[in-house]
């Protein structure tokens, strides 16, 4: 038995905890690690200097939730919540708010955001919910400070992948009526963004171009939006896709003794028919 077995062990229910439970045995890890005579690593860590962690441990999440793998990821959610947790600890040691505070926050959101689970009221589907969580939203951004902002897009953290931030600024637009009845629409629009970009190239103005580009790209989200498709996950699909060929193009061009830069084009061209050939018989 470890000194933290011991220790949640002797304490019993005295705190109003489970001796022994799977959670509060996790804080006491974490606690021990930021605590005198810890870790270094761990003790010297801070809210910012965790940001690149938070952020690679749900990559690594999405990851084995592609892979399709249980056992990868329950690993991997263990290491986000370990991030949670050496957030929540830190404002504990700054006494700004402790993991307590973590959980009956998010609690008491999840009751008050979902009345018609919690409060007996009626909704006709999931697009209702949605648009009664954004009222509920915007009640609860009344009650805070005159500094903090309070528009309709508010929230929406400019650190997201791009994308990401795209579709949900559209996605929120959409809600208060700002989008196009059809998918036709958002085509149109897409060809007419994609004709002003060859117009930029002409001009060879970068600035331009890439001003065009990012234009064209907002309008393909917003025709993904409205077809049903998360674009990040279509982007890293193809963008998957795309590196799976094109190491078959190299094993190819290494099977005829040459390297893929000495290829010419037709040939390149071959060899990419062949490996696009081969991975739609495997179902890629």
């Amino acid at each position: 038995m470890s000194d933290i077995d011991r220790d949640l062990e002797g304490r019993g229910n005295d705190e109003g905890r489970t001796a022994g439970s799977a959670f509060e045995r996790f804080m006491e890890v974490v606690r021990r690690l930021r605590g005198e005579g810890g870790c270094p690593w761990d003790r010297e860590q801070t809210h910012r200097s965790l940001k690149p962690y938070l952020i690679e441990e749900a990559y690594e999440t999405i990851e084995a939730i592609d892979a399709g793998k249980p056992d990868k990821l329950s690993e991997e959610l263990g290491d986000v919540l370990l991030q949670v947790a050496l957030h929540a600890v830190i404002g504990e040691e700054e006494g700004d708010f402790g993991p307590d505070d973590v959980i009956a926050g998010i609690t008491e959101k999840m009751i008050r955001r979902h009345p018609h689970v919690f409060a007996g009221v009626k909704v006709a589907d999931s697009q209702e919910v949605l648009r009664r969580w954004d009222r509920i939203k915007q009640k609860e951004k009344e009650g805070r400070s005159e500094d903090e902002p309070r528009g309709l897009m508010a929230g929406i953290p400019r650190e997201l992948p791009a994308l990401m931030r795209a579709i949900k600024v559209q996605e929120r637009a959409a809600r208060k009526g700002f989008t196009w009845p059809t998918a036709a629409g958002a085509i149109d629009k897409a060809k007419e963004e994609l004709a002003e970009l060859a117009l930029g190239y002409g001009r060879e103005d970068q600035v331009r171009i890439g001003d065009e580009i990012g234009d064209l790209l907002f309008a393909l989200v917003n025709l993904a939006r409205l077809a049903g498709v998360e674009p990040e996950e279509a982007i890293t699909q193809t963008t998957t896709r795309f590196a799976a060929r094109f190491e078959v193009v190299e094993e190819e061009a290494l099977r005829a003794g040459r390297r893929v830069e000495e290829l010419g084009a037709s040939e390149l061209l071959r060899l990419w028919q062949k490996a696009k050939g081969n991975h739609r018989r495997r179902g890629d």
